[in-house]
């Protein structure tokens, strides 16, 4: 039982960390507008050659036009392709994309697990042979989404601790918290390995989503035990550090590269401006005109 509480605490701090991370980003001061073009929310030729809604003469006094599909082809882009790293560092990118791409499979297996746990418990088996097709596309869709998903996954954070070890300008900009994150990512892969290798359809994992849904104790051996523990802590660990960028890239796309809302009078980017403008440091800094503390510079 304890290990079952164990899952829903994990479950639960994912998800309650991840809003809390939300949160802090949306409270965040406007960005520093640097007005960077292209921005894909401009419509049409626009938002290819670079323009924008401020070309327009006078165009205070015309309707904006946003392109919300063309943001969504965008974010879909890099959130599916991580595109940015593939046109700026394609070497890198190979590696990095291995263990994306691994852990989108690894969503896709958990939503796989439990669709199959839901029809186990309506007194359907998942294998492979049955005689309802739809059980069986669950149970290879799942055999082939949890094994590719774990091989890139395993392949992808451990490539990439060696990549970092071994290449001279890559060691220079990693922290110890970098390469920590990498071995834990590759630690619970490698568990998820050993599991999957005494239980290759992963049944394991169907019947500990029928102990979450029914609220039933659940029988783990020593590697499960182990796997389980990891990826839990991994779970709780990851919404606080900086692997949370799949929080925070919506934030850093919509709100900081692509934000060029005019400032126009009785707006609310006007107040939000003025509202900004208003802030004061509480905090010192070395820099005196920073330092509310400090005395002012003399003037020379």
């Amino acid at each position: 039982m304890a290990l079952l509480l164990f899952i829903y605490v994990s479950i639960g701090a994912f998800i309650g960390l991840s809003i809390y991370r939300a949160c802090q980003y949306a409270k965040m001061p406007l960005h520093g507008r640097w007005e960077l073009y292209p921005v894909p929310k401009e419509p049409g030729e626009r938002g290819h050659y670079g323009g924008s809604y401020y070309e327009e003469l006078e165009y205070w006094t015309k309707p904006r036009k946003v392109s919300h599909m063309g943001e969504m082809k965008e974010m879909l882009k890099e959130m599916l392709f991580i595109k940015n790293l593939f046109v700026n560092q394609k070497r890198q990118w190979y590696l990095s994309y291995s263990l994306h791409l691994g852990i989108y499979l690894l969503g896709l297996w958990t939503v796989l697990l439990l669709v199959g746990a839901i029809v186990e418990l309506t007194g359907t088996p998942v294998v492979a042979v049955n005689t309802s097709p739809v059980t069986a596309i669950i149970y290879y869709l799942t055999l082939y989404a949890g094994l590719a998903g774990v091989a890139l996954l395993t392949i992808g954070s451990g490539g990439l601790v060696i990549k970092r070890i071994v290449n001279n300008a890559f060691s220079k900009y990693t922290t110890p918290q970098e390469y920590f994150n990498l071995l834990f990512l590759f630690a619970v892969a490698l568990s998820g390995l050993v599991v999957w290798s005494a239980d290759p359809a992963f049944n394991y994992g169907r019947e500990i989503f029928k102990g979450l849904i029914t609220f039933s104790p659940i029988t783990a051996n020593a590697a499960l035990t182990v796997h389980i523990v990891l990826l839990g802590a991994l779970m709780i660990y990851i919404p606080q550090t900086k692997m949370s960028h799949y929080v925070g890239k919506y934030f850093a796309f919509h709100k900081v590269l692509w934000e060029n809302e005019p400032n126009l009078r009785n707006s609310k980017m006007e107040e939000k401006v003025k509202e900004n403008l208003s802030y004061k440091p509480s905090t010192a800094w070395s820099a005196p005109h920073i330092n509310p503390g400090a005395a002012a510079p003399e003037k020379k």
